[in-house]
C-alpha cells in the first residue's frame, strides 16, 4: 500500500517509513506541509499519516486539502498533542483515526490495518513459526488448538520480533517500538528481559524456545530461518 508520511521529524519519520516498509508498505516522507501537499497532487496513496504540528502548514488545513485531492485515502492523524478537542476536530473533519506520540509503531501498524478491514475487507496473514501461529488480526497466538496465554506487551514483543526475524534488537529498540519510550526507565532497567523471561516460558509449555535468542549484551532475536 503506497503511503505518505508527513513528519517533520528526520529521526521520527524515517523510523516510521523503515518500520512500515519492513511489513510491506511502499512510503513517502514528506517534511513539510508544502511538500506534502505537491506529493498528494502528484501521486496516489492508500494511506496519509499526518503531523498536525508542522512548521510551514496548520495541520488540519492540510488534512481538508488532502482529502479534497485524495478523498479514497484513509487518513491519520499523528501528534504530540493529546486534547479531546483537537481529535474530535480531526475526525470530524474526515480522519479514519487519531494518535497521540510516543505511541508504538505495531499500534500504528495494527491501527492501519484495522481502517482497511473497514473499509477494504482486507486481512493480514497469519505468521507460522516454530509449530506456532500468530494471528496478527486477532493478537493471538496457537499452537495446534491451544491458545498460548500472552499478555498484551508479551504479544507485541513476539510479533515485532517475527517482524525483523533474524536480525538482532536491542533492549533500546524493543522498548521504543513497544512502549513509545523509555522516559520511565532508567539505563539499568530489566522489564524488557522479564516480559522476554516470560514469553519464552509460555512458549516451551508447546515446544522447543532455542530460536529465541538471548544475545548477550546487545538484545534478542528470532533465529527463523523458514518463517510462513
Amino acid at each position: 500500500m503506497n503511503t505518505l508520511i508527513v513528519e517533520d521529524e528526520p529521526a521520527m519519520a524515517e523510523e516510521i517509513a523503515h518500520f512500515l516498509r519492513k511489513v510491506g508498505f511502499v512510503c513517502d516522507v514528506a517534511r513539510t506541509g508544502k511538500e506534502a501537499s505537491e506529493r498528494v497532487w502528484m501521486n496516489n496513496y492508500d494511506f496519509v499519516l499526518i503531523d498536525l504540528g508542522l512548521p510551514d502548514y496548520d495541520g488540519f488545513e492540510l488534512l481538508q486539502e488532502t482529502i479534497l485531492c485524495q478523498h479514497d485515502a484513509s487518513y491519520l492523524i499523528l501528534t504530540a498533542s493529546g486534547e479531546l478537542g483537537n481529535k474530535l476536530r480531526g475526525l470530524n473533519l474526515g480522519a479514519d483515526d487519531y494518535m497521540t506520540k510516543p505511541f508504538s509503531l505495531l499500534e500504528l501498524h495494527a491501527r492501519m490495518l484495522a481502517i482497511n478491514r473497514r473499509k477494504h475487507g482486507l486481512t493480514e496473514p497469519d505468521i507460522i513459526f516454530s509449530g506456532f501461529v500468530l494471528d496478527p488480526l486477532a493478537r493471538r497466538v496457537h499452537y495446534g488448538l491451544r491458545e498460548v496465554e500472552l499478555t498484551r506487551r508479551e504479544y507485541d514483543l513476539l510479533h515485532y520480533l517475527l517482524l525483523y526475524r533474524n536480525r538482532v534488537l536491542t533492549r533500546l529498540q524493543l522498548a521504543e517500538h513497544i512502549w513509545g519510550n523509555m522516559a520511565d526507565d532508567g539505563p539499568d532497567s530489566n522489564y524488557i528481559d522479564v516480559h522476554l523471561k516470560n514469553l519464552r516460558r509460555k512458549l516451551a509449555v508447546y515446544a522447543s524456545t532455542d530460536w529465541l535468542e538471548t544475545v548477550r549484551g546487545v538484545g534478542y532475536r528470532a533465529n527463523l530461518p523458514h518463517l510462513s
